[in-house]
């Protein structure tokens, strides 16, 4: 007969191969074939046979347990009982925050010995996902909090064009047509008595697909058992990595299982060096030309990797700096100013010299779709029993791809200009 410790690695393995099914198909963005239908409900059909040998055979140990004390014969301490919290208005009754409800979904994952918190039973808190076994859902107040810190800081995701959808896809309605051509909304002059000819507006219709973004964590039994660690853990440094990867895809993404982002897209319009320029440098004339070529530069900002600070600070035209250092008053704006646009520093940016070291950008231009809710927070449902850890989840899907499908020839000129700008190479 199979021990409990084999059935609950069982279990796992049942999860992990159907998960494992609709990750390819997810990957592949398609349905899922009819062979794999089957072999995912087989996979979910023996899932719940083990689960049910499982309950059985803890709810056996559990009497076991009742047995022992009423004789007086003690073993190993049961943790002690914690008395529930009230409920608040969001947070499920756990008023320690986001640790103490991970430490109690550990002890309802593993709980041999110690008592399931009666705060996890509530219709909040519980839940069946899928035909899978049963989880935990983080209250909601939780889940604000951690959404919050993924969009609180200054990052392009929190500051392009975006819009919530119930959908996997969405299609984006691109009008790139300009006042001043011959096609699109057209204004005219009309003489007395005249016809008046229409205009006829010219839409691309573009599909967008949303992409599954996520970040999955290990804990440890001992940082389980300490509160503070497992709260920056789960609130703080799993949101980061989240915005990271975000920002990283609208700027550099290849479209292919995520958004395309605009540096590598037709949109992106890049500026030569000058002839004879410094490896290495920046001048006052590549800083100008950029500003030029922006679509719209009272709503764009400078994205610069800190490696080019030593540059900028000293940049003039004639005698007057083009620079300006940060104020007090201006948050928005932690490197200063170049030609009164905010510079923000960043790490995506590339180092001094490359392609990409300096861009400017108008985050407006870009369209990103995400699915309504925002982030999903779960913990795991089942205890990697063999290595002592226990997991949890975030998922997030958000596509995007720039407005423009290439630069915009002006009326008068033939420099074309776009949302994003970036200063070519100097080597």
């Amino acid at each position: 007969m199979e021990t409990l410790a084999e059935l609950r690695a069982a279990l796992v393995q049942l999860n992990a191969d159907a998960n494992a099914i609709l990750d390819l198909a997810d990957k592949e963005s398609r349905d899922l074939t009819e062979d794999e239908e089957k072999q995912v409900a087989d996979l979910m059909s023996n899932f719940d046979k083990t689960k049910k040998k499982i309950d059985l055979k803890e709810a056996v140990a559990s009497r076991g347990d009742i047995l022992v004390t009423s004789t007086g014969r003690t073993t190993e301490s049961p943790r002690p009982f914690v008395e529930p919290i009230p409920k608040g208005d969001d947070d499920g009754g756990f008023a320690g925050g986001v640790a103490e409800f991970a430490t109690c979904v550990r002890d309802a994952m593993n709980p041999a010995g110690r008592s399931v918190d009666e705060r996890l039973a509530t219709p909040a808190n519980f839940h069946r996902e899928g035909g899978s076994s049963d989880g935990y859902m983080v209250p909601p107040s939780f889940r604000d909090k951690i959404w919050g810190l993924v969009f609180a800081e200054d990052d392009l995701l929190s500051m392009v064009d975006s819009e919530p959808t119930d959908s996997n896809s969405v299609q984006m309605l691109a009008d790139e047509t300009t006042p001043w051509g011959s096609t699109g909304i057209q204004a005219k002059w009309a003489s007395e008595a005249s016809k008046f000819d229409p205009s006829r507006m010219e839409t691309q219709g573009r599909e967008v697909k949303l992409h599954k973004m996520f970040a999955f964590v290990t804990a440890t039994e001992e940082l389980l058992d300490d509160a503070p660690r497992l709260e920056s853990r789960l609130r703080v440094k799993a949101p980061e990595a989240i915005r990271w990867k975000a920002t990283d895809a609208i700027m550099y993404g290849d479209g292919v299982g995520k958004p395309k982002g605009y540096f590598g897209s037709d949109a992106l319009v890049s500026i030569a060096k000058e002839s004879g320029q410094a490896a290495d440098s920046v001048v006052a004339k590549n800083i100008a030309k950029m500003y030029s070529r922006n679509l719209n530069p009272g709503r764009a900002h400078w994205i610069v990797n800190s490696d080019v600070l030593p540059e900028i600070m000293t940049l003039q035209i004639g005698s007057q700096s083009i620079w300006t250092p940060p104020n007090s008053g201006f948050k928005n704006a932690p490197g200063g100013f170049l030609l009164g646009r905010p510079i923000r520093f960043s790490e995506h940016a590339k180092t001094l010299g490359d392609k990409g070291d300096i861009q400017f950008v108008d985050p407006m231009g870009y369209y990103a779709p995400t699915k309504r809710g925002g982030i999903k927070f779960d913990s795991s449902i089942h205890l990697y029993f063999d290595y002592d850890l226990s997991a949890f989840r975030w998922t997030f899907r958000f596509g995007g791809q720039p407005y423009l499908s290439a630069p915009v020839t002006p009326k008068n000129g033939s420099n074309e200009k776009s949302h994003f700008v970036t200063l070519n190479e100097r080597s």
